[in-house]
C-alpha cells in the first residue's frame, strides 16, 4: 500500500557558512535566520517557536539530485521566494551529498535519524512543519516548470491552517476557531494513525483493504469539513 503523501565543505575553524551546492543561498551550518537554510535543526525549531512561523525542512541531495539542483535555481535561487520566505518561513536543509564531507559530522547521524522520523524516500522532500516545530502541516515536492510564484501559493496552501493562521481566524469568530481546531485534530489525527500503519507493513488482504478504506475515508471526512473554512 502507498503511503499518503551542500554543500562543499571545505570549512575553517569558526566558519559559519559553507560554499553551498544548493545555488539559492549560502547554508548556514549553526544558528538560524528567517529565510536562510541552516543545517542547524534545533536552532530552526527554536527560531520557528519564537517567530510563530512555519519551519519549512528540504531534504536534499544536493551535489547529485537532478530535480534538488533544478529546484534551487529555478525556485530557492529567485529574489520573489527569498523576499517571501524572509518573513514568513524558517528553512532547514538536510542534506544527503554524495562528497560526505559536505555536512559536518555532528550532523550526519541526526539527518539519518530525520530522515526516518519523517518517512523521506526520495529527495528532494520538503516536509512542512508548524511554528512548534512538531505538527506536520504537508509536504511539498519538485515540480517540471516551477516557479517562485507557484512555490509560494503551494506553501501558502500548506501553511493555511497553521497555528497562527487558527488564532487569526480564532481572533475573529471564537465559534468558528473551535470548531477549526477540533475538525483539524481529526484530519490530522486520521493521517498520522494511517501513516504509522502503513509503517508497520501491513499485508495486503481483504481486512487490510478494509482497514485501509476506513482511513482514507476519515481522513476524506475530515478534508471535506476544512474546505469550508
Amino acid at each position: 500500500m502507498k503511503n499518503l503523501k551542500i554543500v562543499v565543505a571545505g570549512l575553517l575553524a569558526g566558519c559559519l557558512f559553507s560554499v553551498s551546492a544548493q545555488a539559492s543561498d549560502n547554508v548556514q551550518l549553526d544558528g538560524a535566520k528567517l529565510g536562510h537554510w541552516t543545517m542547524d535543526y534545533d536552532a530552526a525549531a527554536k527560531l520557528a517557536k519564537e517567530k510563530n512561523v512555519p519551519m519549512m525542512i528540504n531534504f536534499t541531495g544536493s551535489d547529485w539530485c537532478d530535480w534538488c539542483k533544478l529546484m534551487d535555481k529555478d525556485v530557492f535561487a529567485k529574489e520573489g521566494w527569498k523576499k517571501y520566505a524572509a518573513a514568513n518561513a524558517v528553512l532547514v536543509t538536510i542534506d544527503f551529498p554524495s562528497d560526505k564531507t559536505g555536512v559536518p559530522e555532528k550532523y550526519v547521524a541526526r539527518n539519518e535519524g530525520l530522515k526516518k522520523e519523517f518517512g523521506v524516500r526520495g529527495y528532494p522532500t520538503y516536509i512542512v512543519l508548524d511554528s512548534d516545530g512538531k505538527t506536520r502541516l504537508g509536504q511539498l515536492g519538485a515540480g517540471k516548470g516551477m516557479t517562485p510564484d507557484a512555490f509560494i501559493e503551494k506553501f501558502k496552501e500548506t501553511t493555511r491552517f497553521s497555528s497562527s493562521a487558527i488564532a487569526a481566524i480564532a481572533k475573529k469568530d471564537t465559534k468558528k476557531g473551535e470548531s477549526l481546531k477540533k475538525t483539524l485534530g481529526e484530519y490530522r489525527g486520521a493521517t498520522q494513525s494511517l501513516r504509522e500503519w502503513i509503517a508497520t507493513g501491513p499485508e495486503k488482504n481483504e481486512a487490510n483493504d478494509k482497514k485501509y478504506a476506513a482511513f482514507k475515508k476519515q481522513i476524506s471526512d475530515a478534508q471535506a469539513k476544512l474546505s469550508e473554512f
